[in-house]
């Protein structure tokens, strides 16, 4: 592992891409005080570190279509490194699987889902989640309303005065 020093600086690049990723080296400058050199250094480094390792564009699911949202969790018929393998790799082929955590608890994996409607969803857990290699249960909870989402994750801790805290650890 690496390791990364971060300041205030740093972190207020960071926040601001995380709230708009096509804001400019210029405008980012204007916001934190530093010449748009500067920044341009500074995100060449968080990115060459991972600290910043994509860009995306956010899509409205509702706006494309996308109106049910479902977290289901899965349990396998038996655990082990061929079965969990095989299952993840899987579920890596499925689109409408936007995120596949590996959990302790009840389940053995929660999946977040996105399909157009129910009976997309049903026909999404018969003929692909069901049929998964290993999967023995399934159990799903369909959300009503989105009342927070975001992709913007805090980094206050990054603040605290230890040295250690001030440092983000990277795995190469």
């Amino acid at each position: 592992m690496s390791l990364i020093q971060v300041d205030r600086f740093d972190l207020d690049i960071l926040n601001e891409l995380q709230r708009d990723g096509r804001t400019t080296n210029s405008v980012l400058g204007e916001k934190i005080h530093l010449s748009t050199s500067q920044v341009s250094r500074r995100i060449q480094r968080l990115e060459e570190s991972k600290v910043i390792n994509h860009y995306a564009a956010m899509l409205d699911p509702d706006i494309v279509g996308l109106s049910v949202m479902a977290f289901t969790s899965v349990t396998l018929e038996r655990h082990g490194d061929a079965r969990s393998d095989t299952f993840e790799r899987a579920v890596a082929d499925m689109p409408e699987v936007l995120e596949c955590l590996s959990v302790t608890g009840e389940a053995d994996y929660i999946l977040r889902i996105v399909v157009p409607d129910l009976e997309s969803f049903s026909a999404f857990l018969m003929s692909s989640l069901l049929r998964a290699p290993g999967v023995v249960n399934v159990k799903s909870n369909i959300t009503l309303k989105r009342i927070k989402q975001t992709h913007v994750l805090p980094m206050g801790h990054l603040l605290q005065p230890t040295e250690t805290t001030r440092k983000l650890v990277l795995s190469k």
